[in-house]
């Protein structure tokens, strides 16, 4: 099977050998942005979260996979939330674009998918926004985090499940549990 990263490594090796007015169609198409992923998907791999599973539907589209989280700890532990993330043309200038597939009862996730996590966004202004140094682990760790340590109930996306989680809590951990069963199996 072909895939981007063995014709990275077999056009490299034409492009050794010819000269850049000769050079194939092929070569001239390969984008920064593929280039990248190619490395960065290889670190992803090695350093993935032991809640995360990363999958891509097309092996030769490395901008396109889904995304796995299964929590382990806290109110979420025992579903499975699925997201999809797009890597635009303009990477590493600007952020992948995630929307969580699940159905989920989250302060920073909506109902439909949108997603409140600072570095998926290209202007912040507490400075912790997208930046061309970060990369797609950094993405991954971002939105496995959201689910512990980066659960935030202070500036929610979803203002009604933070309210929910302010009034009662017992409440908002039941209405959670219902989402896992009904949607996050």
């Amino acid at each position: 099977m072909l895939t981007l990263a063995s014709k990275l490594k077999r056009d490299d090796g034409l492009k050794g050998s010819r000269t850049s007015a000769t050079a194939s169609d092929s070569t001239r198409r390969v984008s920064v942005r593929d280039k990248l992923l190619v490395k960065e998907v290889a670190e992803l791999e090695a350093n993935l979260p032991c809640t995360c599973k990363v999958h891509f539907p097309d092996p030769n589209k490395l901008h396109c996979f889904q995304l796995t989280v299964t929590p382990d700890e806290g109110y979420y532990q025992g579903g499975k939330f699925q997201f999809e993330t797009e890597v635009p043309d303009a990477y590493n200038m600007v952020p992948p674009k995630v929307k969580c597939l699940t159905r989920i009862w989250h302060p920073n996730i909506t109902e439909t998918g949108e997603i409140c996590l600072s570095l998926l966004r290209e202007h912040s202004i507490d400075g912790t926004g997208w930046a061309p140094t970060r990369t797609l682990k950094d993405v991954v760790w971002g939105l496995n985090s959201l689910f512990t340590d980066l659960l935030n109930f202070d500036d929610p996306l979803n203002i009604e499940a933070a309210e929910h989680h302010l009034r009662d809590k017992e409440d908002f951990r039941n209405k959670v549990d219902d989402y896992i069963k009904r949607y996050a199996r």
